[in-house]
């Protein structure tokens, strides 16, 4: 009797101990789980960085210089985008707590007004070249130092560069010579064949549009947002009207919510009327 509950009391215990090791496995199974779902997150999140890691540190002078400069390069064209093509404008409206430059102006009422940036394209570019310039020294400095430390025999003499909007890109091109020389490797970039650093935006395209907007302000005093809607489907258009006269202009891409942002002043109508 005592040798069955014995044995009762062990297949009770094997049962528990079975259960337990369900439940353990089960825990084990949902912290593994855990864990890949936060690694996929973390990797998703910081990927950008971490990739940027491994291509700096990539043999490849444009690779090393395309890295170095984006991130200065978007900054600066998110700045300007914002407040009407230029970095620190000089003419313009408070807007949501942004200087937004007028592109186009008429202090008087009735008048329309007169363009401000005939040249908003060639604008623009010399806008990020000046906010560039420190970050393009910097990064030719870096390329030297890191072509340096890998052994490589460098060679480099500073030049101009330029700032190109293009359709859908902004190209930046240095005409700066750096040479790296390592035994069977080699690599000379000066002249016309300078090293380039291509951004992917459309700020040429806002550009050529806010200019057309600007030139039927200066025309006929206003624009018709819709027109521009119907011919660009990816394009959102708003125009708000201010107290003074004053219109601001936002030029959104509903797929990279990228903008550009202006105003401008034109047929405007004295307190009470119009």
């Amino acid at each position: 009797m005592e040798r069955i509950f014995k044995d009762k009391k062990s297949e009770d215990n094997n049962k528990k101990e079975g259960k337990m090791n369900k439940r353990a496995q089960v825990t084990i199974f949902i912290i593994i789980g855990i864990v890949i779902v936060a690694a996929g997150i973390l990797i998703f999140l910081f990927w950008p960085k971490i990739s940027s890691t491994f291509a700096i540190s990539s043999e490849n002078p444009e690779v090393f210089m395309q890295t170095c400069l984006q991130d200065k390069i978007e900054e600066s064209i998110q700045t300007l985008s914002i407040q009407g093509g230029s970095v620190n404008p000089q003419h313009y409206f408070i807007y949501q707590g942004n200087k937004v430059e007028y592109l186009c102006y008429q202090e008087q009422y009735y008048l329309t007004c007169v363009v401000q940036q005939p040249l908003l394209i060639k604008h623009i570019e010399s806008e990020i070249k000046k906010e560039i310039t420190g970050e393009m020294n910097s990064c030719l400095d870096s390329l030297k130092a890191a072509f340096i430390s890998k052994g490589y025999q460098t060679t480099l003499e500073k030049d101009d560069f330029s700032v190109q909007l293009l359709p859908k890109r902004v190209v930046v091109i240095t005409n700066s010579t750096f040479i790296a020389k390592k035994a069977d490797t080699s690599y000379n970039y000066g002249g016309e064949s300078g090293l380039s650093i291509v951004l992917n935006n459309n700020i040429y395209e806002f550009g050529t549009i806010a200019m057309s907007i600007i030139s039927s302000e200066a025309q006929y005093g206003d624009a018709e947002t819709t027109t521009y809607m119907n011919y660009y489907h990816d394009l959102k258009v708003e125009k708000y009207k201010q107290s003074d006269g004053t219109k601001v202009y936002i030029l959104t891409d509903r797929n990279t919510e990228n903008k550009l942002m202006f105003a401008s002043r034109s047929v405007a109508w004295p307190p009470g009327y119009g």
